[in-house]
């Protein structure tokens, strides 16, 4: 099996704008919507436009309000306020076959896989294509392994034995099993939760270049994660959370990883506070503060 990772490619630095009308109707969209929990507003006021042929990167800390909107967007949920639509039309998931069936796959974190099993079987997982009917109806396992070979060859990987056990696969290769997976049975709006957060460098790298394969057939991708520096390479479109409210809505023509990393880390906050402390008498207080407005400033 060989692999590559992308590289980040440059964009030039401009001060955001409203983002520019998108050609289309969007395959998943989200107008306005909340979410509360008692008196815990996990989102407010969220709308979020989803494209073929695009990867829309959702970022922001923990307590942003990203598992929230993935559960809205996958059926789990059904938001208080707004509306969700699919190809242009107003749905009301109420499970998350539902939004399966309307074509909305969630790929989490754990990869779905049981690693004693066969790839074959575990890129199947109970749906394997069978022959012949009634009491003489059984597993088709030549046709079985020939389809997860292609399909796993369109993300660019080549499994050379379907027997193998999905514990020999790398972190990134059952991510982009995964992937196959979902677009497989009929996905068309991918919702990849956090995919490269437990990986190392290069796997991360791996997972990337398959959301960049997931794009380029066609399919929209929504990437959650809260790194801008894997976002960044192979996103179209940076959308900010924080505290559950939107923070901002960028083309990657309108930022910069500079931009998104200062947002990310608060950097307007930062400075504020090194401020604050600047002014106080504690001689220590006012070296943290130095060191807030250095890392404020800090290119990414």
């Amino acid at each position: 099996m060989s692999d590559s990772t992308p590289g980040a490619g440059d964009a030039q630095q401009k001060a955001p704008t409203t983002p520019p009308q998108a050609t289309g109707t969007p395959a998943l969209e989200v107008r306005s919507i909340s979410k509360y929990f008692g008196s815990v507003n996990a989102l407010e006021d969220v709308s979020l436009s989803v494209y073929s042929g695009q990867v829309t990167c959702v970022l922001g800390d923990n307590g942003a309000g990203k598992s929230t909107l993935i559960k809205i967007l996958s059926g789990v949920y059904a938001p208080d306020h707004g509306e969700v639509l699919s190809e242009g039309e107003v749905v009301n998931f109420s499970t998350p076959r539902e939004a399966r069936a309307r074509g909305i796959a969630t790929v989490f974190q754990d990869l779905a896989t049981v690693p004693l099993m066969s790839v074959w079987r575990n890129f199947f997982l109970g749906n394997e294509p069978t022959r012949g009917r009634g009491p003489l109806q059984r597993l088709d396992i030549k046709e079985a392994q020939r389809i997860m070979r292609d399909e796993m060859s369109k993300m660019g990987i080549d499994v050379r034995d379907p027997d193998q056990t999905v514990g020999t696969l790398s972190g990134g290769e059952r991510q982009a099993m995964a992937i196959a997976r979902a677009v497989y049975f009929g996905a068309k709006v991918l919702i990849l939760d956090e995919p490269t957060s437990a990986l190392g460098v290069r796997q991360s790298g791996i997972v990337l270049k398959y959301v960049v394969q997931a794009r380029e057939m066609g399919r929209a991708v929504i990437f959650i994660t809260h790194n801008p520096h894997h976002a960044y390479p192979v996103g179209d479109r940076f959308v900010l959370l924080k505290r559950g409210r939107m923070f901002g809505s960028y083309a990657k023509s309108e930022t910069s990883i500079t931009e998104l990393t200062s947002m990310m880390a608060g950097g307007a906050e930062l400075e504020e506070l090194s401020h604050e402390l600047q002014r106080a008498a504690d001689p220590e207080l006012k070296d943290v503060a130095k060191e807030l407005a250095a890392e404020a400033q800090a290119p990414a």
